[in-house]
């Protein structure tokens, strides 16, 4: 058949003797169909292909590139059963589906489609090269994860037995235990240099059972859509599976109450925690790879009422930028970041609210000032990337190491830099200062609203005033707002009353245009793909510290740091509406009005 096609493209003058000899040549070296070599090869176009395959079989022709595919669509087919007979999911009428296929006449295939989704299904053809593109784009080869600690397993035997103990109450049927005769399939596993892994680290794939196959595709989900989180919620009469995308949860799945106990021992199992332990919140943490990206989990179990809650945290070091240039830093604010972190000593703070991505930016500080002249060193909870050449430590308060006595360690080990994760403390905060006046650059966390208000918290700490103020270089305030998706933004007009409702002068936008996404499949029907930060930067100079010793509160400290031109988070965010990056909601939903 593959021939007859090639041959058939040589007579009608399409493609050349030499193209079909050499895509040949290719089918016998790679497999494949001949058609997808000829495409590779530049001999024909996708497009040309899909008519001509038309032509010759009769049928329908579906172009894949000029498709906008709803989700709910795609998710109607496992990536199993696309992959195995390269089929993409392209419209639903009623009871019947239309699909796109590269052999339309595989009457298995759409028998057992027929069968499993309950519908009839009308076969599109589709070149090999389009469906393989789709496939890549729908349905990633990770739908069974794979953790780094069941890699090392060569005997199995222990998990069959923690998974079969899954449900006490009976409520799963003996048909639906997790662990059946699961098949293994092997591999060795090399990541790349930030993770060296060894050869004998052995890639074990647990992909037959029902549990097992949802908990690892919901994974595998949350990673392609970009969520930072999932939480696997239970109810009373089913358990709700969300996922937070740019910040906002969103429902993916409900499924029956039944697998509540199975879905928590699995997640138990891939974050190494107890799953005889019922009535205790717990934390478990693991590398995971999906398809070709190594992701960390941050795994935290707590008891409700109707069962256990799971929280996971998704990092995915793939889609971490760790530079400042590219955190969405106002070029003043930049300038005096830069400033600060490039000091010799001193006190470095950067404030928001969890998840505001604070972690990011001293990451990203640290980048930039990691060099092989500098000695840095970090205490975090947890480490969350590897940076290489930087001397990180986990703390762990079960044997003491809390950041308190991590800093006072630190102070022997001839720092140069010294990152504490967050100052949350009084002892914490005077060893901070004490590094600071010491001749150490130390950057730090916490967790207030503002920069000016940073101040009024570590003084009701207990902190001193006065060392503070001599040891406070910048403070830097941040929040993460959602992006306008580029594929379905529109023009948009926002009245003037709202403008003004808003504090803002209706005049800054009369000759700009605003807009706001309609939402598409690119960015999940939410009209926003991706996040940037906005930020606040306070420059402590010696009318901000004079402020600081007269037990100034932070309304006056703001006042003082505006009036010398700071640039804070409403303003920040305002630029960012200007510059047609986010919407007029958006900028609403993260700041408030100073007015």
């Amino acid at each position: 058949m593959n021939i007859k096609i090639g041959q058939l493209l040589l007579n009608s003058g399409i493609i050349t003797s030499k193209q079909l000899d050499n895509a040949l040549s290719k089918q016998s070296e790679e497999g494949n169909r001949i058609g997808y070599h000829l495409v590779n090869i530049k001999a024909i176009s996708e497009e040309d292909l899909n008519k001509f395959l038309a032509r010759q079989q009769s049928i329908e022709s579906s172009n894949l590139n000029k498709l906008e595919i709803d989700e709910d669509i795609i998710n109607l087919i496992t990536g199993d059963i696309a992959r195995r007979y390269e089929v993409i999911p392209i419209s639903r009428e009623g009871r019947k589906l239309i699909v796109a296929m590269t052999d339309p006449n595989n009457l298995f295939a759409i028998d057992d489609l027929r069968f499993s989704l309950g519908m009839d299904i009308e076969p599109h053809i589709c070149a090999s090269s389009m469906i393989k593109t789709a496939l890549k784009k729908f349905y990633p080869s990770s739908e069974a994860i794979v953790t780094l600690e069941e890699s090392q397993k060569k005997n199995v035997s222990n998990i069959n037995e923690a998974l079969a103990d899954i449900d006490n109450d009976g409520i799963v049927e003996e048909n639906e235990m997790l662990m059946g005769d699961e098949v293994f399939e092997s591999m060795i596993i090399q990541d790349d240099d930030e993770d060296e892994i060894e050869d004998e680290d052995l890639d074990f794939s647990i992909s037959d059972s029902p549990v097992v196959r949802l908990v690892n595709s919901l994974i595998a989900d949350a990673v392609r859509r970009g969520a930072s989180d999932i939480h696997f919620e239970p109810f009373e009469k089913y358990i709700r599976v969300r996922f937070r995308i740019d910040g906002i949860l969103h429902e993916v799945m409900r499924p029956s109450r039944k697998y509540r106990t199975s879905m928590v021992s699995r997640l138990k199992i891939i974050g190494g925690m107890d799953i005889a332990e019922h009535h205790l919140p717990q934390d478990g943490r693991q590398k995971i790879l999906v398809g070709d990206k190594f992701v960390d989990l941050r795994l935290a179990t707590l008891p409700t009422l109707f069962g256990e809650k799971v929280e996971i945290r998704l990092l995915d070091r793939s889609a971490v930028i760790l530079d400042l240039d590219k955190l969405g830093f106002e070029e003043d604010s930049l300038k005096e970041f830069r400033k600060g972190i490039h000091r010799p000593f001193g006190i470095v703070l950067v404030t928001g609210p969890t998840g505001c991505g604070k972690t990011t930016t001293l990451y990203s500080a640290l980048t930039e000032r990691n060099d092989i002249g500098v000695n840095i060193m970090t205490a975090e909870n947890p480490v969350e990337f590897n940076l290489k050449g930087v001397n990180q430590v986990q703390m762990n308060s079960e044997v003491g190491l809390t950041f308190a006595n991590a800093l006072r360690a630190y102070l022997r080990q001839d720092p140069d830099i010294i990152m504490v994760g967050e100052i949350r403390d009084k002892e914490t905060s005077e060893i901070a200062i004490r590094a600071a006046l010491t001749g150490h650059l130390v950057l730090s966390t916490t967790h207030t609203n503002d920069a000016p208000s940073t101040i009024n918290r570590l003084i009701d700490m207990g902190t001193e005033p006065f060392m503070l103020s001599t040891s406070l270089v910048c403070i830097a305030s941040q929040r993460l707002i959602r992006k306008t998706c580029t594929k379905c933004k529109t023009k948009i007009h926002v009245p003037d009353a709202a403008f003004i409702d808003a504090g803002i002068d209706p005049e800054r936008f009369r000759n700009i245009e605003l807009f706001e996404g309609t939402g598409c499949s690119f960015c999940n029907n939410t009209g926003y793909k991706g996040r940037m930060g906005i930020f606040e930067v306070m420059r402590i100079d010696d009318d901000i510290r004079q402020l600081i010793e007269g037990d100034a509160n932070s309304i006056q400290i703001e006042k003082a740091a505006l009036e010398k031109g700071m640039i804070n988070l409403r303003e920040s965010a305002v630029r960012k509406l200007e510059a047609g990056l986010t919407t007029f909601e958006e900028v609403l939903r993260e700041t408030i009005s100073n007015e």
